[in-house]
């Protein structure tokens, strides 16, 4: 089978017209391989009898049977009729709603086969209103019964039927001759099946067991692909030709005017990064861990190694709000022991831009802090060493590799805000060390999380008028920034008017969404710092790069509208000072039962990994960190989480692989490579550059 045959359009298919096309692109199939990878999510077996007597909801019949009689039966648009059929075991009734029409098909004394799901009325009578039917002795050649059908994920205009007589043309036509991805030797250790074969399985099993195999097959291949492209970079990385340096005298200094001392998860953070500039490779390192728990502090102690050895370093954040803040603790925790640093964002121009970016070419600054700006072709540094990257995944893959690109070797250092469970770490991350920031500062205390049902708004008001009243600060956050025809929800503008007028006339109270003009935020949130304002009504905006220790509370109203993450890093905002601090979540009903789940796992446990392992299993691997938008992960039947055994040993098998046969990629298995091409299950790139 020449590969290239797979790209074919699904129009070339058996009963796949325009309208089914449009169907199936909306669900991203748009050609032949992409259809053979649209798997089934479950079966109906038609094949193997259950007899009427045993039949239930979950365990539908599959027998044969004889039309006794009919009958009719009230229902609210009038008389149906029902049908009476008999097989060996049991007699049942067929209701036919709406289908009085099937009399002429189902008359006494005919033989049908017959599956659906039976259950016992208040009268003991067996009864199906989704039964389904077919003549029997008049369709030999039946495609719906006496075999194991798949069932699909639907969407548009597509049906079952279209879509299994589509796929059994891609199967017949496409890929018969398919060559295997996985090597020969692997697949002899596994027992796996040959490409072809899996494919036939999955969607047309001759047994149960056969799916079985199959699926597990095609799950092991997906993830050895993944983990396979995860291996690269480190596989490819070529050891430096001179050793980097790293000097701790400007690190000494800091601690030794700190006020605290660094936790043990910050002080092996920091071992972690000295053994990888002292490795001989270029360092790609992701530090997770909770709001607050130290992270930027690190960062900024790994830069001092770098310029305490002559290097500079970069750092880059995603929002000139998280910008400012970083180049603000920069300045006043670094400037007095004489290190430059430069802040640079997209606002900064003319005279003034041309000045810093001489001053970093020069290298007469040592840190810069900014936004995508340092991207820019104009930013060039004289030696850059390290790229500090905050809430990285908000950057894409060709962005980081723009400013890594302007040094030479240049290691990377991933901050994230969001903690990242180990299933989604061993594939987003998989070619990153990782190094986890889990204890908190010494005086900080957990926040204390409380469920309010909306109606009951008003105490939560009350209590934070109290906090108000002490000296503290408070956050309300609104899913919406203006009110919209469309939804009921509350939000930023309408609640700022009646917050500052009606429930807390007596306290200063200001605006901040993404709309506002950037002086002005940076005015509004100078002044939340200072203490010129008491309480700060905003949309998610804060999620990242506010940090007030004086703020004690944060009310998020509408909580069921917001993801498990979003709201782990709003109850961040708080507790960042020794104050005891509360997260209130006020929430409308009727909760869905994935709401009902973000709020209860809020309330009852703050430990960040173990909300981020939540936040996985219910929005899937894709929409963790966003990855999703960025067309990452697009496994189409691997689970991280279900499949992290599998995972593990796909990682290990690809590690026994390319230690055997470095050169593996660009010859032995070629047709993998091909594969990939014509339908790669996640963005490469993306993979291999962290």
């Amino acid at each position: 089978m020449f590969l290239g045959e797979l790209t074919h359009p699904v129009t070339n298919l058996d009963g796949v017209g325009p309208a089914a096309a449009k169907s199936l692109s909306a669900l991203g199939v748009f050609n032949v391989s992409q259809l053979l990878k649209h798997y089934p999510h479950r079966y109906e077996d038609r094949k193997n009898p259950v007899p009427l007597s045993l039949s239930s909801s979950s365990h539908p019949a599959v027998t044969v049977a004889e039309v006794i009689r009919h009958e009719t039966f009230h229902w609210k648009k009038g008389m149906a009729l029902k049908v009476i059929v008999a097989d060996d075991s049991d007699q049942a009734s067929l209701l036919c709603y709406g289908r009085n029409s099937l009399a002429g098909k189902l008359t006494p004394g005919k033989k049908i086969r017959l599956t659906g799901p039976f259950e016992r009325n208040q009268f003991g009578e067996l009864q199906s209103g989704t039964f389904v039917f077919e003549l029997y002795g008049e369709n030999a050649e039946s495609r719906d019964f006496g075999r194991i059908l798949p069932i699909y994920p639907l969407g548009g205009s597509l049906t079952q039927g279209l879509l299994r007589k589509a796929v059994r043309s891609a199967l017949d036509s496409y890929a018969v001759g398919i060559r295997d991805e996985l090597p020969a030797d692997l697949m002899h250790d596994f027992s796996f099946p040959g490409k072809s074969a899996c494919l036939s399985s999955i969607h047309f099993p001759n047994e149960a067991s056969d799916a079985d195999t199959a699926r597990r097959a095609l799950i092991f291949e997906e993830l050895f692909h993944l983990q396979f492209a995860v291996a690269r970079r480190n596989l490819n990385g070529k050891p430096l030709e001179n050793k980097k340096i790293w000097d701790e005298s400007l690190i000494d200094r800091l601690l030794r005017n700190l006020p605290f001392e660094l936790t043990s998860d910050q002080i092996g953070a920091l071992d972690d990064i000295r053994s990888d500039r002292n490795a001989g490779k270029s360092m790609m390192r992701l530090i997770q861990g909770e709001v607050g728990s130290g992270k930027t502090l690190v960062a900024f102690l790994a830069a001092l190694g770098v310029i305490g050895a002559g290097g500079q370093a970069a750092f880059m954040a995603p929002t000139e709000l998280l910008v400012r803040q970083h180049a603000d603790n920069a300045a006043r925790l670094l400037e007095p022991l004489g290190v430059k640093v430069a802040f640079l964002t997209g606002d900064v121009s003319g005279a003034v831009r041309r000045s810093l970016t001489n001053a970093i070419n020069e290298g007469s600054v040592d840190l810069a802090v900014g936004t995508h700006a340092l991207f820019g072709s104009d930013v060039q540094f004289k030696k850059l060493e390290l790229a500090i990257v905050d809430e990285q995944h908000r950057f894409g893959v060709e962005q980081r590799r723009a400013l890594t690109s302007k040094g030479d070797s240049v290691d990377v250092l991933a901050l994230s805000a969001t903690p990242i469970p180990r299933t989604l770490a061993l594939t987003a991350f998989g070619d990153m060390e990782t190094s986890s920031i889990k204890t908190m500062p010494a005086g900080r205390r957990p926040v204390e999380t409380h469920l309010a049902r909306m109606g009951n708004e008003h105490k939560v008001y009350d209590f934070v008028r109290r906090e108000l009243a002490s000296g503290n600060r408070a956050y309300f956050v609104y899913p919406l920034i203006e009110e919209s025809e469309k939804s009921n929800l509350k939000d930023a503008e309408n609640m700022y008017g009646r917050l500052s007028t009606q429930v807390f006339p007596e306290f200063k109270t200001a605006l901040i969404h993404s709309r506002i003009d950037e002086d002005e935020k940076r005015r509004i949130m100078k002044d939340f710092r200072d203490g010129g304002l008491d309480l700060l009504v905003a949309t998610s905006v804060v999620e990242v790069g506010v940090d007030v220790p004086e703020a004690t509370c944060m009310v998020i109203e509408h909580a069921e509208r917001f993801g498990l993450s979003a709201l782990h890093q709003l109850r961040g905002r708080v507790g960042r000072g020794s104050e005891q601090s509360y997260c209130f979540l006020v929430y409308a009903e009727p909760l869905t039962d994935d709401g009902k789940r973000r709020m209860k796992a809020m309330k009852e446990t703050s430990d960040g990994f173990l909300l981020a392992e939540e936040d996985l299993k219910m929005r899937g691997p894709g929409d963790m960190a966003g990855t999703r938008q960025s067309g990452f992960l697009k496994l189409a039947i691997a689970d991280p989480v279900a499949d992290l055994n599998v995972m593990l040993k796909a990682r290990d098998k690809v590690r026994e692989t390319l230690k055997a046969d470095p050169g593996l990629l660009g010859s032995g298995v070629r047709n993998l490579r091909e594969l990939w091409e014509i339908c790669p299950p996640f963005d490469e790139d993306l993979v291999s550059t962290g």
